[in-house]
């Protein structure tokens, strides 16, 4: 599952990426080869994966022959290609779009926004927000807000971005204990998604954010995490960060739509931070309370 919510609008495709509209002139072709290749994907082994056979495959990828609307979206499935590009795979092949791209604030997602903000708001006092394609947030409850006190005015101004909020200088990444691991997480991150989307108004925020110095506090230095009087073991990378003088420490967890039919949807995700020692979870549920 994943979360969205609010009035946001569709997330426009950049036209000089492969889902935009120069992907039409290429073909359904080279547009399927390269995601074969990037994948790392045989035409055989995509054969035997779709049913077909690996000289039909080669005839495709070449322009010999036309794929059929159920061979584009079986291949599609098979190399794991975002539903925002199958759509393009779809028309380069002289096809219509098969998923819709409806707006968060169309009546037909009335109980998609609902239920996600219930979900949300339901993980109260812990944070959880729900995010687009390029980390635009489009949900957040009462714990991102308490996470968020006190930032600048001009990162506050909407269209809120979850990774300018967090690496700015002057956003949480001069509250974060654990910069340098935190921040290499998240670059890498947006890195497996570019390589999964081809986003390029992913990649001009990844080349935006990667670009952030880090904030120097007035000792001098940037940021270093601090060791906790008692140490708890943690199964996955903390999130160490600042609040009104004491260190919180969160997991974090990303979840999306299973098997979504719709664009939008399919580009939504709930991130969920999950308190990763008692004294987090005292603070937060006493501040909340």
């Amino acid at each position: 599952m994943t979360t969205a919510a609010s009035a946001a609008g569709p997330v426009s495709t950049s036209p000089g990426s492969p889902g935009g509209s120069s992907a039409v002139g290429k073909g359904v072709g080279p547009l399927l080869r390269g995601w074969r290749e990037q994948r790392r994907v045989s035409q055989l082994e995509l054969a035997l994966r779709a049913g077909s056979s690996a000289r039909h495959i080669s005839f495709v990828e070449t322009g010999r022959s036309r794929p059929s609307e159920e061979m584009v979206l079986r291949l599609a499935e098979h190399l794991d290609v975002p539903v925002r590009d199958r759509n393009s795979l779809l028309l380069a092949a002289g096809y219509a779009p098969h998923y819709p791209e409806t707006p968060l604030d169309d009546p037909a997602l009335d109980a998609l926004r609902e239920g996600v903000e219930r979900l949300i708001q339901g993980y109260e006092p812990y944070p959880a927000l729900v995010v687009d394609a390029t980390y635009n947030v489009v949900a957040a409850n009462r714990g991102i807000a308490l996470l968020l006190d006190s930032l600048p005015e001009h990162l506050l101004a909407p269209p809120l971005n979850a990774m300018r909020l967090t690496l700015h200088p002057e956003g949480l990444a001069a509250r974060i204990r654990n910069l340098r691991e935190w921040r290499g997480h998240l670059l890498h991150q947006m890195e497996r998604d570019i390589a999964l989307r081809r986003s390029e108004p992913l990649r001009a925020l990844y080349e935006e954010v990667a670009a952030y110095p880090l904030p120097v506090p007035e000792h001098g230095s940037p940021p270093q995490d601090e060791e906790s009087a008692e140490p708890v073991p943690h199964f996955a990378l903390p999130l160490r960060i600042e609040h009104d003088g004491r260190v919180l420490s969160f997991i974090s967890s990303i979840s999306t739509f299973n098997t979504p039919m719709d664009v939008t949807v399919a580009e939504l995700a709930i991130e969920t931070l999950l308190p990763a020692d008692p004294a987090t979870v005292k603070y937060l549920q006493a501040l909340m309370s």
